[in-house]
Order: C-alpha cells, then structure tokens, then sequence
C-alpha cells in the first residue's frame, strides 16, 4: 500500500478504513473480524503480522513522498469507527508531515450525521 510502496501511487483516497490493525477488535463490530484478520491481543504471532502492516503503526519515517493523500470517514459510522481515519491521519501528518521532502497533501474529511455510506441521505451524496 501507501506506506509500503508510496512511490507506485499518484494519490490515494481511503474510504472508512481499518488503519488500526492492532486494535480493531476493541470497537464496536470489530470482534466480528477477528476471523479475517487475526487477533493482537490473543496471539503473539497474529501480533507480529497484523504490525507488520499495521497502517497506523507503519508510516514511514524516511524514503520517498507519500503521494497526496485523502482519507474519508463519517462521524456516526458504527461499523468501521472513524478513530481508524483520526489515528492515521494523526500519524500521516506527525511522522511524514514532518519530512523536508512531504510536499504532498495529507487530508482528511468527515461527513457529519453520516455512518458507513449504505442508507446514506441524497443530499450527503450530491455533496
């Protein structure tokens, strides 16, 4: 992805992604992934995997720009709780925002009274 290979990537845009891999199964539905994913906090190897790609725990400090960057979360989202986007863009911009050669931006925008996009109001698409 993005942190791994920022080089192959003009842009990037994430919609309500699980950025927080160590820690997903501790908010609302994310116990259900635990079959997908694995479990940090039950296992020491699924640990050492799910940090291993880990977007939050994974920006990179040097190398190449990260390309431009826009995450997109909602506010009343219960399925993926938009803390993964504020984690990640925290990280983004702490730890790449800080490099000389980040020139790029690194963004992020939450809908307001939305949740994960089924069932959204036609006024939040038009926008």
């Amino acid at each position: 992805g993005v942190n791994q290979r920022p080089e192959l990537f003009g842009a990037a845009v994430a919609q309500v992604g699980v950025m927080d891999m160590l820690r997903f199964q501790r908010f609302t539905i994310g116990y259900a992934w635990c079959s997908d994913f694995g479990n940090a906090d039950e296992d020491e190897e699924q640990f050492r995997t799910l940090l291993a790609y880990s977007p939050v725990h994974n920006v990179p400090a040097t190398g190449p720009e990260l390309p431009a960057t826009l995450l997109l979360t909602a506010d009343h989202d219960d399925r993926v709780v938009p803390l993964h986007s504020y984690k990640y863009i925290a990280a983004l911009q702490d730890v790449a925002g800080r490099r000389a050669c980040q020139s790029r931006p690194l963004l992020i925008k939450v809908e307001t009274k939305a949740g994960h996009g089924a069932g959204k109001p036609t006024s939040k698409v038009l926008e």
